[in-house]
């Protein structure tokens, strides 16, 4: 047995799995981290890039990578900041901050014309921004058929007070509170905390949780001294052979500052500085002798907080809430079906391919960074064997 309670045998099937997804070209380079009780595994192969900048510098646990949908647990943990300093109350309207969100309208039929709407039973809330029941998000629909699809697909990066103001032209899809829906809620959330702070979304995160964590490379862009670190992003070309072309390079969009700092997934951020923030969280808030969130307000967070009505119209296919719930800004599992997360555990992935849980129950993090789009979907078999091969090594 290794350190942490792992077998060194088994382990090597973690890497195995990593090295076979380099080995098949599906991308250049790939990062495991495994922390259980105090002790942190790495296994990390492949290089940042297939060809060219990158090419020759080995993935690390620095390496810098878009984070996607990981940005969303980090959006609520610097908004729960707020709820703990009281400025911020869960239940209280979001009205006053959010102006361009008060007496919102709800579509009388979802598939039907936006100005065919009813008045909102209610104000939406902080606790609607953070559990994704504000009323709107993501609306899987192909363009051209579902009007408040194509609305808010248009919606676009734009300044932060221009973006909530196209949001609230639109009527919400459903009432608050009525379901779960995805992503538009971070970036609300990320609105909130600007105005609720006085200065910029990305301030607040850097104040509040990256700094105190130590999480020096965790930002909306990468500063110009680390592009050298910035693992390339690939996607699956259209044509015939669909091999992967590069969808974000060194120098793309995440080397520059954005319109709009992103809380459904615009950060940028490595293994080791997640891990802080990922232990800062199993250990009830606190790493080393710095307190960044009270225990009860982990607690808060990794809750399930969707009813069972909730569930029953909510996700994205028939059954997405079987066996899993949601907390503040991340996915809280109600239900093991696999060899993988035990009941409990909680974190989500992102759309780059990185993924992300704790698991209280086995004291254990389970962090992968890589840079693939759409390489985030756990459906993907990829992901069953990875989480089969973490929860396997476990040896005491």
């Amino acid at each position: 047995m290794t350190a942490g309670g792992f077998s060194s045998r088994r382990l090597v099937r973690v890497r195995e799995l990593a090295e076979r997804q380099v080995d098949s070209g599906f991308v250049p380079g790939m990062v495991a981290v495994l922390a259980r009780h105090g002790h942190v595994h790495v296994e990390a192969t492949g290089t940042l890039a297939f060809e060219g900048a990158g090419s020759a510098t080995p993935m690390a646990g620095d390496t810098v990578c878009r984070l996607g949908s990981m940005t969303k647990p980090l959006v609520a943990a610097c908004a729960m900041t707020l709820v703990e300093d009281c400025t911020l109350r869960l239940d209280d309207p979001v009205d006053d901050l959010l102006p361009e969100l008060a007496d919102m309208t709800v579509l009388a039929d979802v598939d039907g014309p936006l100005d065919d709407a009813v008045p909102a039973r209610r104000p939406i809330t902080t606790r609607d921004l953070l559990t994704g029941t504000l009323g709107t998000g993501m609306v899987p629909a192909e363009p051209g058929t579902v009007p408040i699809a194509d609305a808010l697909d248009a919606l676009g990066p734009a300044p932060m007070d221009e973006w909530a103001r196209r949001l609230g032209r639109f009527p919400l899809v459903h009432q608050p509170g009525e379901r779960w829906m995805y992503d538009t809620a971070a970036n609300v959330t990320g609105v909130l905390i600007a105005r609720a702070t006085g200065g910029s979304f990305g301030d607040a995160l850097r104040e509040r949780i990256c700094e105190p964590l130590g999480m020096k490379d965790t930002a909306f862009s990468v500063a110009g001294g680390n592009t050298g670190r910035l693992a390339t992003a690939y996607e699956r070309d259209d044509g015939a052979d669909g091999r992967a072309v590069v969808e974000d390079g060194p120098g793309g969009r995440f080397t520059r500052p954005p319109v709009f700092e992103s809380g459904g997934g615009g950060l940028v951020s490595t293994a080791e500085d997640y891990l802080a923030f990922a232990s800062a969280l199993l250990a009830g808030g606190r790493r080393g002798g710095r307190r960044v969130l009270s225990r009860p307000a982990v607690t808060l967070m990794t809750s399930d907080h969707l009813t069972p009505e909730q569930k029953a119209v909510s996700g994205f296919w028939p059954g997405y809430f079987d066996s899993m719930g949601w907390g503040f800004g991340m996915s809280v599992r109600t239900r093991r079906t696999h060899l993988g997360p035990s009941v409990g555990s909680y974190g989500w992935p992102g759309f780059y391919g990185t993924a992300w849980y704790n698991d209280p129950a086995e004291d254990m993090t389970a962090i992968f960074m890589m840079q693939r789009a759409h390489a985030g979907d756990q459906r993907l078999p990829m992901w069953q064997d990875l989480w089969t091969a973490v929860y396997q090594a476990i040896d005491d």
